[in-house]
Parts: structure tokens; C-alpha cells; sequence
């Protein structure tokens, strides 16, 4: 459930040592919810980035 959803974004800062500005971390989670969202609907997720991006 909700704490294998975290993982990701918990190897992703701890890789890259947390983000030095508040628009990064707010940038990466808001893309990390695109993602996981697509993934559990079973949509492509490229696909649906570019959709959200475009939009």
C-alpha cells in the first residue's frame, strides 16, 4: 500500500542527498503522482505525462 508508494520518492532523496529548493521537491512529488496514478489505473505512463505536461 501507501508506504511502497513512498519508496521511491524516499531512494530518490536519499540518492540525491533532499533537494536544496522547495519547487524541486514539489516538482519531483508532483510528477511522482502522475506516475504512480497512471500506474494504477493501468495507463501508460509515459503517455499520460506528456498529457499532463501538454495541458
Amino acid at each position: 500500500g501507501c508506504e511502497r508508494a513512498l519508496r521511491p520518492a524516499v531512494v530518490q532523496r536519499k540518492v540525491t542527498n533532499g533537494y536544496r529548493a522547495m519547487w524541486a521537491a514539489a516538482g519531483e512529488a508532483d510528477v511522482r503522482t502522475v506516475v504512480d496514478t497512471a500506474r494504477l489505473t493501468g495507463a501508460d505512463t509515459f503517455a499520460t505525462l506528456l498529457k499532463t505536461i501538454r495541458a
